[in-house]
């Protein structure tokens, strides 16, 4: 189950170059900030710029 768990996350950042990979905690963390009602997408704006600026 574990080796599947590592594949799976493989093949997944398989795609990502390497600016995509410098961006990736950046948009996770836009992503996550934007579910958050009523101030979600206004806190995620630097963490937007962040991603920006690295690609």
């Amino acid at each position: 189950m574990r080796v599947a768990t590592w594949l799976t996350l493989g093949a997944a950042l398989l795609p990502l170059s390497g600016c995509g990979v410098a961006a990736l905690p950046c948009r996770l963390a836009s992503a996550t900030l934007k579910i958050v009602p009523v101030v979600g997408h206004a806190a995620a704006t630097p963490f937007d710029a962040c991603s920006s600026a690295i690609d």
